[in-house]
């Protein structure tokens, strides 16, 4: 961040992320990065990455974990608050909306099977982001083995997330130092 730009005001900080969170729908990080860097500067594009970075490594919803590490880094404890507030707002009570309306009209047949469409679309949506995220991965043998190790651990034996991390990382360390991958 520019030190002479000044720090985003509690307000601010509720306004900026209740943006990102209104827009993100299917995923608030570009648009929390848009908001962050490109239109209100609080961060340039590295400050970004690197706090980003940080954030991927702490247990929650890596966009959670950002606004709560921004917040906190401008206005202390309460800043991380209300950045948290902010960015869960909107997709909070559009949530609670929806759910009501289902209440409502989840048993009628056409709803039903719109919603089994809907949720054909998003598994297909994740299956090409999750393909998108691998693809690089997937040229070189060794990257390949480890990814088919974690899918095997984690999706066709159900281990635990620490434990399959706990596994594959030591694994992988080898590999790489020996194949150099």
């Amino acid at each position: 961040m520019d030190p002479e730009s000044p720090r985003p005001g509690l307000a601010e900080l509720f306004a900026g992320f209740f943006a990102a969170g209104l827009s993100g729908f299917g995923g608030v990080l570009p648009f929390a990065r848009r908001i962050m860097v490109e239109r209100r500067g609080w961060l340039t594009g590295a400050e970004f990455a690197d706090l980003f970075s940080l954030c991927q490594f702490l247990p929650g919803p890596n966009v959670v974990n950002l606004a709560a590490a921004f917040g906190a880094r401008q206005r202390g404890p309460k800043g991380a608050v209300v950045a948290i507030a902010g960015l869960l707002a909107a997709p909070v009570v559009i949530v609670i909306a929806l759910g009501a309306v289902y209440e409502r009209i989840g048993g009628i047949p056409l709803v039903h099977h719109a919603l089994l469409g809907l949720a054909a679309g998003a598994a297909g949506l994740f299956a090409a982001a999750a393909l998108r995220i691998a693809w690089p991965v997937l040229h070189r043998p060794a990257r390949a083995a480890i990814v088919g190790l974690a899918f095997v651990l984690f999706g066709v034996l159900h281990l635990a997330l620490p434990v399959v991390i706990g596994i594959a990382t030591p694994i992988s360390v080898l590999l790489a130092w020996r194949f150099r991958a």
